[in-house]
């Protein structure tokens, strides 16, 4: 599983672990909002435990079961981590005939990442959000290393303008960017999300009166929902958002009488996308982001140019250097390390280092 890589910090925290960092630290910080003193972590008892549910694929979920017990829930209360499965789906013909993969067995396929939806209410843990009195939920991808889970300023923003679903966005690096981006609809004026392969060269480089792209809301699959939209909109809408995707699904031969892997695409996957839902929202937030301070993407290998192990860590690096300098520290050293860290026990978005750096000379690289 994504989550659980390393991306080469000085810690060597996993994707999975700097979330739950980030999560202890932020139910800390509202614990300390609340009673006006500082606090030390919540108990498991506490109103200011942050529930966590993580979607795993059923290829993998044993084994991110495990790696979270081994792991003692990186010191969350169990109780608040919640690990649920994908569902997946039939592959079938051109003809729509099912594949069978082995003689007694159909071949499946995930749902897609919009199979979240009805994932949550099949696994119980949209009833479970419910038990809790939970209204709102924020939604992300794993493979982000700078995300902010439970984000204060975006579930705050959404809430406050009314909103039923929300998503973060940040302006696209170039025209060509591949991420999808936010628009509007002509036909329904509804919000949708408008693959980069469906913008053609004009759309993709117009400019806006003010110079920046026209269309450059970049997509990074984080999203805000409230409980409500999912239980009684989404839920009820769902029959037909389906995608065919045409792909090589191994298949069993009954000559052979084994499972033959096919050399061209024959037959179909069908997948739901996560922001297929965004039609249907009757007020829906959109907040713009500094990716410097939001994006750290991991989808690539390490060395490559982008996106990848390496360009992430650095990101993460040169976010702890701006903390630093903009609590009052002085960076000396190797100021061009892209091995500086501030764990997310420490700080969660900047706040509380002053004590720690101001008027200091802080030598990098560094871990605080």
């Amino acid at each position: 599983p994504k989550g659980m890589y390393d991306i080469g910090t000085r810690s060597g925290k996993s994707l999975f672990e700097l979330v739950a960092n980030r999560l202890k630290c932020l139910s800390r910080l509202a614990a300390t909002a609340q009673m006006g003193t500082q606090t030390s972590e919540p108990s498991s008892s506490s109103a200011y435990t942050i529930p966590w549910y993580i979607m795993t694929s059923p290829l993998n979920h044993e084994g991110t079961v495990e790696y979270f017990e081994s792991q003692k829930y990186f010191g969350l209360p169990p109780s608040s981590v919640h690990l649920f499965q994908q569902g997946m789906l039939p592959c079938v013909t051109e003809e729509g005939k099912l594949i069978m993969d082995t003689k007694h067995s159909i071949a499946m396929a995930p749902d897609g990442n919009g199979g979240i939806y009805p994932s949550l209410e099949k696994s119980g843990m949209l009833h479970d959000m419910e038990r809790r009195g939970i209204e709102y939920m924020h939604v992300f991808s794993i493979d982000n290393a700078l995300v902010k889970p439970a984000d204060p300023l975006f579930v705050g923003y959404c809430i406050s303008q009314g909103a039923d679903c929300g998503n973060k966005v940040l302006w696209k690096s170039g025209p060509h960017e591949k991420v999808g981006v936010i628009a509007q609809s002509k036909e329904t004026g509804k919000p949708c999300i408008v693959e980069y392969s469906d913008l053609d060269t004009g759309m993709a480089e117009q400019l806006d009166d003010s110079g920046r792209l026209a269309f450059g809301a970049g997509n990074i699959c984080n999203h805000f929902y409230t409980v409500d939209f999912i239980r009684n909109v989404v839920l009820t809408q769902m029959d037909d958002m389906y995608h065919v995707a045409r792909k090589k699904i191994p298949y069993y031969d009954e000559t052979s009488d084994s499972t033959l892997q096919p050399t061209s695409n024959n037959g179909i996957k069908l997948e739901t996308f996560i922001f297929d839902v965004f039609p249907l929202s009757s007020k829906m937030a959109v907040l713009d982001v500094v990716r410097e301070e939001e994006f750290a993407p991991v989808k690539n290998a390490p060395g490559a140019a982008t996106d990848s192990p390496d360009t992430a860590r650095k990101l993460l690096s040169d976010l702890a250097k701006t903390w630093v300098q903009a609590s009052g520290g002085t960076l000396v050293g190797n100021v061009d390390s892209d091995m500086c860290e501030i764990s997310p026990l420490t700080s969660y978005s900047g706040e509380g280092l002053t004590d720690l750096v101001s008027g200091k000379e802080i030598t990098c690289p560094f871990s605080l």
